[in-house]
């Protein structure tokens, strides 16, 4: 509590993101294409032109959200060794938190997954009432212990603002990103001033944030809610969290790992140990996940359409380090006429 008696929120900034990270975007559930993935043939690799031999047997959507008919194909595109079984038009996000998540890994695996480039980037920081950040933040690749992949890399000044979930509210009710996206954005903060409300015995509205309300968790929440909406998957499926024992050192203090509210948003969330120190799992990571409405499960049945390793700037020793991404579309139900599909 500071002199006032006001409680602070002290699980600190995403401390296993390091720097971070916008054209008109396309309809809800429309992406941008293949461009920027990460395939199979490696970082950047395209598809090659969609011809009858490289479409499955099923109709829909495609498999990077391009919707079918008169516009475009009637079935969807894909490898052309993806063939052995029928997928329907459902889309699936999966995510495979191997060393944990914070808000810089999922907005940059969105980003991947979506395909944005760095116009792209620019046009959300505008949407999201953040046009002096255009050019400072950027997806760029990493390759810790040799191992390709990304990181949400960014340029920002220093804050020493304390805002409360009214004031983050208020930041993205006068944005101009997409109903969905704005409410998005919204929820995860008010998930993570609850946690911090009941930590601290207080109502959610009292709740000061420290670093989780900073430019760069409101640019990670909001380029993360923007993205997500952008793909919207029919399923969101994360594997087990990540845990380890340790300490967290925070506006507040030095605290257990993992942080209190962070405990206090894992109720029904399955998790694992993991042989670390420290933070594995941010505020914003976690509030965003269950803003988000991610399931956690083993992969589902699906075709990979796309795929991408990200990481933060801590690398846990010993540890397979990083976030794997995919999306794809979902196995088609039984049908009789066509190939089996259990």
């Amino acid at each position: 509590r500071d002199d006032e008696g006001r409680v602070h929120e002290g699980q600190g900034r995403d401390r296993t993101r390091g720097h971070r990270p916008g054209r008109e975007f396309p309809a809800r559930g429309r992406l941008h294409g293949p461009a920027g993935h990460d395939h199979a043939a490696g970082p950047g690799a395209r598809y090659p032109s969609c011809g009858p031999e490289a479409h499955d047997q099923a109709g829909g959507t495609g498999g990077h959200g391009r919707p079918h008919g008169p516009e475009g194909h009637d079935r969807p595109c894909g490898p052309p060794s993806v063939r052995t079984y029928a997928y329907g038009p459902g889309k699936a996000l999966v995510l495979r938190p191997n060393s944990g998540i914070a808000g810089d890994i999922l907005a940059a695996g969105l980003c991947r997954m979506a395909g944005f480039e760095q116009n792209d980037l620019d046009e959300a920081l505008k949407t999201l009432g953040l046009p002096e950040l255009a050019g400072k933040v950027s997806v760029a690749p990493r390759a810790p212990a040799g191992i390709a992949g990304w990181g949400l890399e960014l340029s920002l000044p220093r804050e020493r603002r304390h805002r409360t979930f009214a004031d983050v509210e208020e930041h993205f009710r006068k944005s101009s990103v997409t109903p969905v996206a704005r409410e998005l954005a919204i929820a995860s903060f008010r998930l993570l001033a609850e946690a911090e409300g009941a930590v601290h015995g207080v109502p959610p509205s009292a709740v000061h944030f420290h670093e989780v309300g900073a430019l760069d968790s409101i640019l990670d929440a909001g380029l993360s809610a923007v993205l997500f909406d952008l793909l919207s998957p029919d399923a969101f499926v994360s594997g087990p969290l990540p845990l380890c024992d340790g300490s967290i050192t925070c506006a507040h203090g030095t605290l257990p790992s993992p942080a209190p509210a962070v405990c206090r948003l894992l109720e029904g969330v399955p998790v694992r140990g993991i042989d670390s120190e420290g933070e594995t799992v941010t505020p914003t990571g976690i509030s965003l996940l269950k803003a988000f409405g991610a399931v956690f499960g083993p992969w589902p049945d699906m075709a990979v359409d796309a795929q991408a390793l990200c990481y933060g700037t801590r690398l846990l020793p010993g540890v397979p380090n990083g976030a794997l991404f995919a999306i794809g579309r979902l196995r088609a139900a039984r049908d009789d006429s066509g190939p089996g599909m259990g």
